[in-house]
């Protein structure tokens, strides 16, 4: 690590005073630009500390960064990871109320349902389909507390890969049977079509995804664990929210999630 425990603690803290009050900061790496991967997940930890604390708990996890697009843009050859909150979960077509977001953008996903645990590293493909409970459409609010959205890849590891929210549609689908590659999604904003996308978006397969991650955890010292929600990667566009939207979103074979902002 480049950083020190103090500075890692320090911002920490900051990054969950931003989240509680709904605002911003300036990116980490304009002060620390020596921080590394490394030192953005242990921020996130200590951040995460905070929520916990607070009387959160850590329902799952979030992958960020699955297509190859984003890994360029950012100088990257790999995803990120969040961690997922009860106080981040909606039901399917709740209220969001727009005020507890700083600048929250929304993403279409696929979300996993574990019933086993998943402890890498050595996590294959076809260990995380034998742990899939089943799979859910999902709307991922992503909510950047680095200003502006000015982020590398250490700002936004750092926040939590800006995990906002998450609210799971409907029904629950068994995994068997179904090419998640291959699954169309169409995203709806207030009605107009804004983004199409297909499974094939996040690591050329979802499932790939979830490997990625549990081998990742495994290396950090962490698993996934039965019960957990993993969401897997956009599938389209990131696009912008505000007060009064409306959202919607179908994948063909599995189902739809709705949701809409106060």
């Amino acid at each position: 690590m480049s950083l020190s425990a103090t500075n890692i603690n320090d911002l920490g803290m900051r990054l969950y005073e931003a989240w509680k009050n709904a605002s911003q900061i300036p990116p980490i790496t304009e002060s620390f630009s020596n921080a590394s991967i490394e030192d953005a997940y242990q921020i996130q930890l200590a951040m995460m500390n905070q929520r916990i604390k607070s009387g959160e708990t850590v329902v799952g996890k979030k992958i960020g960064i699955t297509a190859k697009i984003v890994m360029d843009m950012l100088g990257v050859d790999q995803p990120d990871f969040g961690h997922l909150t009860s106080g981040m979960e909606f039901k399917n077509s709740d209220d969001l109320p727009t005020k507890k977001f700083c600048q929250p953008k929304g993403e279409g996903e696929i979300a996993f349902l574990l019933n086993k645990d998943l402890i890498g590293p050595g996590i294959t493909y076809a260990q995380v389909i034998a742990a899939t409970e089943c799979v859910v459409p999902a709307f991922e609010i992503v909510d950047s507390r680095i200003k502006d959205w000015k982020i590398k890849i250490q700002d936004t590891i750092a926040d939590n890969a800006s995990a906002g929210a998450f609210i799971l549609g409907s029904p629950q689908r068994s995994i068997k049977g179904i090419d998640l590659a291959t699954c169309g999604m169409v995203l709806k904003k207030n009605g107009e079509i804004i983004g199409t996308g297909a499974g094939a978006a996040t690591l050329d397969h979802p499932v790939n995804a979830v490997v990625w991650l549990a081998n990742m955890l495994g290396s950090l010292g962490m698993s996934l664990r039965a019960g957990e929600v993993i969401l897997s990667g956009s599938l389209s566009i990131m696009f912008p929210i505000q007060s009064g939207d409306k959202l919607e979103m179908e994948i063909g074979g599995i189902g739809k999630a709705a949701c809409q902002f106060d």
